[in-house]
């Protein structure tokens, strides 16, 4: 376990987002997942990645809602990748209201693809670092 703290990205709920019962869009929860993930590559340098036609594409994606968000709420979305052995790696996204609710969590499977080849790589780790991506800044695991 680290005492690092996950990535965030700040989020504000806007009126269009939401749905007729007056709360957050369930779909727009997912938007705000992939917000926080395109930010956190983006902030541990996933420029190489791009040269080496790679790119990291979500292949399942569960979400758990916790309290309704509305508009005006203000939101922090972690971003947290985990590796493991093989083609895929994982990401944990929760959307987390300014006081500490907890209002939804969502896991992710993502893997690496070449681009050329439009297959999964192995080792997305192994080329995250070899491309010079900050794992530290992707996960708090490392």
């Amino acid at each position: 376990m680290t005492d690092r703290e996950p990535f965030r990205t700040r989020i504000k709920v806007r009126h269009y987002e939401l749905d007729t019962l007056g709360h957050l869009n369930h779909a727009v929860y997912h938007s705000y997942g992939e917000v926080s993930r395109l930010e956190v590559f983006e902030a541990a340098g996933d420029g190489n990645l791009r040269e080496a036609r790679l790119a990291p594409v979500l292949l399942e994606s569960n979400i758990v809602y916790r309290r309704e968000l509305r508009a005006g709420d203000v939101v922090d979305v972690t971003c947290d990748a985990s590796f493991g052995e093989g083609k895929v790696f994982w990401m944990t996204s929760r959307i987390i209201k300014l006081d500490g609710t907890l209002s939804a969590e969502i896991k992710c499977t993502l893997g690496l693809m070449d681009l050329e080849k439009r297959k999964l790589v192995p080792d997305p780790r192994g080329h995250f670092e070899r491309a010079g991506v900050d794992l530290k800044v992707l996960s708090t695991s490392e």
